[in-house]
């Protein structure tokens, strides 16, 4: 099962054959005959339920949607919670010592927006960190790993951009207002179930993933190289805290950030950047001063 934010409404969506890297969708509000409200945030409420509707959803009446319509899978989580030094090539090139637990901070939801459209430039250096996202579904306090897909809505892709002079700006480093200028926490295109990437013969474990800057390939990695799963993740994150429905995780990054070139390099205006992931899709942004 695939779900879309498209013009603010939730929709059921499938890959449209006619259209390369495009989606078609039903409105669920309406197809649902109002069993199931329009706000995309509200389906993580209900989410069993809404499960079991969508399994028998007929979706023969799919129209395209309009990719620039399309907004965050979860536009208003209750929580965000953001993994750094996640991949060992990713903490290699930053120059820190492999973490024991995770790295933990916040991203705050302001910075939200869709896979489509220009993004403003903050005022520092600005850098990209492809990203597997994944959102909750289930919540829950001390979820054991080998239950952690259980709590997991599904997975969609997104971009991590930060603003290294913000977020390094004073002792100790300021993660969560560096990477939460507007427009700094993209995702989508769609959210993806488990069930659905293993019917593809795919791995949730194991996702390829990358962007590229202008054409040219800057990251690409494998999921399965994190040191935390995101079942891992889920685990240790519900160890502390208690995880809610619709809540977000930003995953990692593995290598190949801007940052961590010589020189470094940052993105700029007229630049653009396409993040993807196998089995979820791809996300196309502008940059503009």
């Amino acid at each position: 099962m695939r779900i879309a934010n498209h013009a603010g409404r939730l929709a059921l969506v499938e890959p449209d054959p006619e259209s390369s890297g495009g989606l078609r969708g039903i409105d669920v509000e309406q197809a649902s005959d109002g069993r199931f409200p329009a706000d995309p945030q509200a389906v993580y409420d209900r989410w069993d339920a809404f499960r079991s509707w969508a399994d028998g959803a007929d979706l023969a009446a799919a129209v395209p949607l309009d990719p620039g319509a399309l907004g965050p899978v979860a536009p208003r989580p209750p929580q965000v919670f953001a993994v750094g030094l996640n991949y060992r090539d990713h903490a290699a090139e930053s120059g820190m010592a492999l973490p024991t637990t995770p790295l933990v901070f916040t991203k705050y939801a302001s910075s939200f927006t869709g896979p489509h459209g220009d993004i403003r430039l903050s005022p520092g250096d600005v850098d990209w960190e492809v990203e597997l996202v994944a959102v909750i579904g289930t919540g829950g306090h001390r979820i054991p790993a080998d239950r952690g897909w259980d709590h997991v809505a599904g997975l969609t892709v997104g971009q991590d951009l930060s603003d290294r002079v913000t977020q390094f700006a004073a002792p100790p480093p300021q993660f969560g207002l560096g990477k939460s200028y507007p427009g700094f926490s993209p995702m989508g295109p769609a959210l993806v179930t488990v069930d659905e990437l293993r019917a593809a013969g795919l791995d949730p474990d194991d996702l390829e993933l990358g962007c590229l800057v202008n054409g040219e390939s800057v990251q690409k990695g494998r999921t399965g190289a994190m040191i935390f799963s995101v079942p891992d993740l889920v685990a240790e994150l519900s160890a502390i805290v208690t995880l809610l429905p619709g809540d977000v995780v930003f995953t990692g990054t593995p290598a190949g950030i801007g940052a961590g070139r010589t020189p470094p390099r940052f993105l700029g205006a007229g630049d653009e950047l396409v993040t993807w992931c196998a089995g979820i899709g791809q996300m196309q942004h502008g940059f503009v001063s």
